[in-house]
């Protein structure tokens, strides 16, 4: 297999060979799950509503009502998605509290109940010869079509045996105030007006993002990261803003390089911290395997 050149003498080579590899711009980077069939799904709304506007006032509130439901349905969908994804990218997640993929599937069958219902009501001369059956049917077959293509919410818990859930719940407090820093880095930065500097922050957050998930997956380890979590990120936070609003003006170079420096050097700490963490819960795996030796060896099990 073909292996990219580098080494000391290399631009972005490292002089100390211990020293792990540099995060590449697109490492960490995570396809968007709601994607264009749920953007797709926005559309039919929007005919919904012209088409009701001249229908009276009945046949206009159900069509609003419709086109209501059906973009509620599409918003619940995509933060469905989204909340699926994270979800699966972590080794240890809870299931949703709110199942938005279900609830999404029963508004779009409410939705295209409601909107066959109003054609049904605007061809019938009264409004007891509207029938219901075709609604009814309509409105289940779309629910389960959409259920069928995008899938149920995770209905359990993964990887949660043994876990403190007090602890988990502390972790993630701290852990949303934390991405709460990153997201208003993200918008600062963006004041810069440099892709390049914009990119370096994202490869500092995906390093946070791993520390993040390092203490979600052991609680233990929340008080010897609170720091990193907290006090760090938020220096990072302001130090972020400030540098976006003088470079914005100023476009000044060393204040360019003051930063990127603070960057490495932040970078370099989060990274050494998860490393330490991971290498504790590698020496504690080790002292429970050896504790389990010399049990089964005073019952008389030998191990070869």
């Amino acid at each position: 297999m073909a292996k990219r050149y580098g080494g000391k003498f290399s631009p972005d080579g490292s002089s100390d060979p211990s020293e792990p590899p540099r995060r590449g711009q697109f490492d960490g980077a995570r396809v968007e799950p709601a994607g264009a069939r749920v953007n797709l799904l926005f559309l039919p709304a929007v005919p919904l509503v012209f088409l009701s506007l001249n229908d009276g006032a009945v046949g206009m509130t159900l069509g609003l009502v419709a086109a209501g439901l059906l973009t509620g349905a599409a918003f619940l969908l995509r933060e469905g998605l989204r909340a699926e994804a994270a979800y699966k990218s972590r080794r240890t997640a809870r299931r949703p509290a709110f199942p938005r993929k279900i609830f999404s599937s029963v508004l779009t069958g409410l939705g295209a109940a409601l909107a066959s219902y109003r054609t049904e009501f605007l061809d019938a001369t009264t409004v007891t010869e509207a029938s219901l059956i075709a609604p009814i049917l309509f409105g289940v077959v779309a629910t389960a079509l959409h259920s069928v293509s995008f899938g149920l919410d995770p209905m359990k818990d993964k990887g949660m045996e043994g876990v403190d859930t007090f602890q988990q719940d502390r972790v993630a407090r701290v852990v949303e105030d934390a991405e709460t820093h990153l997201t208003q880095m993200t918008d600062a930065i963006k004041r810069a007006g440099d892709r390049r500097i914009e990119a370096r922050v994202e490869q500092f957050q995906d390093t946070a993002r791993d520390l993040f998930r390092t203490v979600e997956e052991d609680p233990r380890d929340l008080a010897g990261a609170r720091k990193y979590l907290t006090v760090y990120l938020q220096g990072a936070r302001d130090a972020t803003v400030k540098f976006a609003d003088v470079y914005a003006r100023t476009r000044d170079a060393q204040a360019m390089k003051d930063y990127s420096s603070l960057l490495d050097d932040l970078e370099q700490n989060f990274a050494a911290r998860t490393r330490k963490m991971l290498l504790d819960d590698r020496s504690d795996l080790t002292v429970e395997i050896d504790v389990l030796r010399e049990r089964l060896q005073r019952e008389g099990v030998r191990l070869d």
